[in-house]
């Protein structure tokens, strides 16, 4: 096994790029050591992203904020104008592991990891956040809803990485959220999860909202019949029951140990009740 350490993103995306064999990225290696040494995985070649440091920055950027791809979840927790302007984003990275996890883990890596419970991913879809993706033919933006197609699938070509992901800026009267439901208490992988960020007027009503959910599908899904159920009103009974039933039919889950297809889809309704309303009370604090 090979292991490279490169300091810039290109000579990152070339040392990808020329890998005759398997591959594979080092963000914070909470997922990707734990396969190795379970050898359900065997790469030829680990590229180490730690020492290049623009993906270990976060940065203003056009109101909003870019956060290089090997920024652990504890240090999203520590800058605190993010966390004021995306507190849902940085509580679902947050998520990820124990403490000691959370000082390694990355949302480049949970993202890439390609698991649909990725606990940062729906938050980050329900941001709008754009990944900046780096590869021999240069750099391009895509929305982090277009990365995972399935699972350990993702949309990168051969030498691409993800560099960065681009918060955008916040107007008035706007919040996000994320809830999650596990079997334990905490460090589980979630049976559903849910980001959701909208926008209020002066009156209370929401005037753009997106809703994302995690671990009921192939992939992270972003729910626009869910979003349509908020807009123009102000989040009452009969929106919120309209929510709850859009994310309730895109669900398509499977059966495993943590929850029946039933139960997943039903708690798919609650979540996205529950963090549409703390989403809510934040942009009426914003």
């Amino acid at each position: 096994m090979r292991y490279e350490a490169p300091e810039t993103i290109e000579a990152a995306a070339a040392l990808l790029a020329g890998a005759s064999g398997e591959a594979r990225v080092l963000a914070g290696g909470t997922d990707l050591l734990v396969q190795i040494r379970s050898d359900l995985i065997e790469p030829g070649l680990i590229v180490d992203i730690k020492k290049i440091g623009e993906m270990r920055q976060v940065t203003a950027e056009n109101g909003g904020f870019r956060i290089g791809a090997a920024v652990t979840g504890a240090e999203l927790k520590e800058h605190p104008l993010l966390k004021a302007m995306w507190p849902g984003v940085v509580e679902a990275a947050n998520l990820i592991g124990s403490t000691q996890i959370q000082g390694r883990a990355t949302m480049g890596g949970n993202l890439c990891n390609g698991s649909p419970a990725a606990d940062s991913v729906p938050a980050l879809i329900a941001a709008g956040a754009l990944a900046r993706i780096a590869g021999p033919k240069g750099r391009r933006d895509v929305p982090v809803e277009d990365i995972m197609l399935a699972p350990r699938k993702l949309s990168l070509t051969k030498g691409e990485i993800i560099a960065s992901f681009l918060l955008p800026a916040r107007t008035a009267r706007s919040g996000d959220a994320y809830l999650r439901f596990i079997p334990r208490t905490e460090m589980d992988i979630a049976v559903v999860g849910c980001g959701v960020n909208l926008t209020l007027d002066g009156s209370g009503k929401c005037t753009a909202a997106r809703v994302a959910l995690g671990a009921v599908a192939e992939r992270p899904l972003l729910v626009a019949e869910a979003a349509r159920a908020l807009i123009g009103s102000s989040l009452d009974d009969k929106a919120l029951a309209a929510l709850a039933s859009a994310a309730e039919k895109a669900c398509r889950p499977i059966d495993d140990k943590r929850g029946t297809k039933d139960f997943r889809i039903k708690v798919a309704g609650v979540l996205a009740r529950r963090t549409a309303l703390i989403a809510a009370e934040r942009a009426r604090k914003s």
